[in-house]
Order: C-alpha cells, then sequence, then structure tokens
C-alpha cells in the first residue's frame, strides 16, 4: 500500500503577480483608455496580460510593464490596451433604441444622414444601425454615412470583415436575417457575412475617446455611445461628453447605455427618451 502524502493543494501561477504590478496597470490603462478597473478584476488582468508575457517571451510582470513604459516593446501599447478592453455586443442589443432611431431618421431631409458609432466593437451594433436606416428607408442603399469607431483594433478587424456565427442570428427574425446577410457553403457553413451593401455603408476606424485628437470631421445627426461610460470614472465621462456636444448637430440624439446616466455628468444633455439624449438648447452657446 502506497502511502499518499496530505498537502494543501495550491495554484501555481506561471508568472508572480504582486499587488503593486496590478495598480500600475490600473494607473496604465487608466491613462492610455480611461478605463477604470475595479479591484475584483485582478485575477481578469492577470490571465490576459499572461498571453501578452508569453507572446513576448518576458518572465515577469514586472519587466513587461517596464519595457513597456520603456517605449522598448514596439507596438505593444496597442496589444495591451486590446487585452484589457471588454467586448461585450450582440445584434439589436437594448433593442428598444432601434424604432426611435428610425423615427428620427425618416424625420430628417436634405443630405447625407451622419451617424457616429463610437464604440463598435466587432461590428454588430454598427451593422443594427445600417439596418434599422435600410428598413427606414425601404432601400439598401439609403443616404446614410456610419463612422463605426473603437479602442481595440482586433475588433474593428472583426467588424470589417463582417463574418459572424451563424449563431448570432438566433434572435433575428427568419426575414431580417435573409435580407442582410449571406450564408456560407462549404467550409464556409455555419458562418454569415453581411451583405456588401450594407458594409458599403460602415466605415471603421481606430479612435480612442480619451486620445488628444479624433479622426473625425463635421457633425453627426446621431451618436450611439453604448455601455462603455460605466468603464469610466466621471471626470472622464465629463470630458468626452464635452467634446461630444459640440459634434452635434441641433436636433441631434444621443444614444447611452441601459446603465449609464449622462444627466448629472453634462448640463449641456437632455433626456428625450429610455438612455436617449438630445442638446439642452437652455446650456447652448
Amino acid at each position: 500500500m502506497v502511502n499518499v502524502p496530505h498537502h494543501k493543494s495550491e495554484t501555481v501561477k506561471e508568472f508572480d503577480f504582486t499587488r503593486g504590478d496590478f495598480e500600475r496597470v490600473r494607473a496604465l490603462i487608466h491613462q492610455r483608455a480611461g478605463i477604470s478597473l475595479a479591484d475584483s478584476k485582478q485575477e481578469m488582468v492577470y490571465s490576459r496580460l499572461a498571453r501578452r508575457l508569453r507572446a513576448t517571451g518576458i518572465g515577469s510582470f514586472a519587466r513587461y510593464l517596464d519595457d513597456l513604459e520603456g517605449g522598448r516593446l514596439g507596438e505593444e501599447w496597442q496589444s495591451f490596451t486590446n487585452a484589457l478592453t471588454t467586448n461585450l455586443t450582440s445584434f439589436f442589443r437594448e433593442a428598444h433604441h432601434f424604432p426611435l432611431l428610425a423615427d428620427h431618421v425618416k424625420q430628417l431631409r436634405g443630405g447625407p444622414i451622419t451617424i457616429w458609432c463610437s464604440a463598435s466593437s466587432t461590428g454588430e451594433e454598427p451593422y443594427s444601425i445600417a439596418m434599422t436606416v435600410c428598413e427606414a428607408f425601404n432601400s439598401l442603399t439609403p443616404p446614410v454615412q456610419i463612422i463605426a469607431t473603437d479602442i481595440d483594433t482586433n475588433v474593428l478587424a472583426v467588424g470589417e470583415k463582417g463574418v459572424y456565427g451563424i449563431e448570432r442570428l438566433e434572435k433575428m427574425p427568419v426575414e431580417q436575417a435573409k435580407r442582410f446577410f449571406l450564408r456560407g457553403k462549404g467550409e464556409q457553413s455555419g458562418m454569415v457575412r453581411v451583405r456588401p451593401e450594407l458594409r458599403q455603408l460602415v466605415t471603421f476606424r481606430q479612435l480612442n475617446l480619451l486620445g488628444d485628437s479624433w479622426p473625425l470631421s463635421g457633425q453627426f445627426d446621431v451618436i450611439f455611445c453604448r455601455n462603455v461610460m460605466i468603464y469610466f470614472d466621471k471626470a472622464t465621462q465629463r470630458k468626452i461628453l464635452a467634446r461630444f456636444v459640440p459634434l452635434m448637430k441641433p436636433h441631434a440624439l444621443l444614444f447611452a447605455g441601459h446603465s449609464e446616466n449622462f444627466l448629472y455628468v453634462s448640463e449641456s444633455l437632455k433626456l428625450r427618451g429610455k438612455t436617449v439624449y438630445e442638446l439642452d438648447a437652455r446650456h447652448g452657446d
């Protein structure tokens, strides 16, 4: 009979990750992308950045962060940011917004309608906007230009490609799915691609909402900024909203996420509907 020693099993981490390392990561991602990481995110940060340590061949978090700040890792800042960005999205998420969007664009006349989707993730939101506008105008070529931006270059590449697993369309009416998506065959079985006419309505660009300059010109009829402000502290929210206001046409609508409230952050906005805002003329220039 073999005696098996009794000992407490412990999970040994591949890399040493101290509280100090976590605090450095928190400071860097807040400075870089405005994201405020809660104390409870320590394990998430470890698992996501451990992949970057493996990819760069660096053996410790301390050295990785030293090299990152010292500019010795080339394009790694983008990979660092991508790793810590959360991308939860789906087609027609928070569905109550889209009938409001349809009514709004139907009322607009003259010139192309301009829409900015400021946290586009993998593309489901801007394509939902595009489908809504196509249905509002009963045309695959409506007078609309949609700019879709995100800080994460990986998700932008997915959106630009416009290819998704067919399960992403499960909650979509069958006729709508047929109208706007092409089903893959052979090796692409189980996948769908956004119709080219829809893809042509959307331009994907990288944009950091905390960046010094935004690659945008003119004003917008609609801005979507949903479920991204929850990652920012109040000061950062105030700063971003102050930059949104001059980019909104007088009649523009700003769509926020279901758990976001901008009324206490900006005096320039007033509530139009459920988490939908418009400019408050009393606080205009």
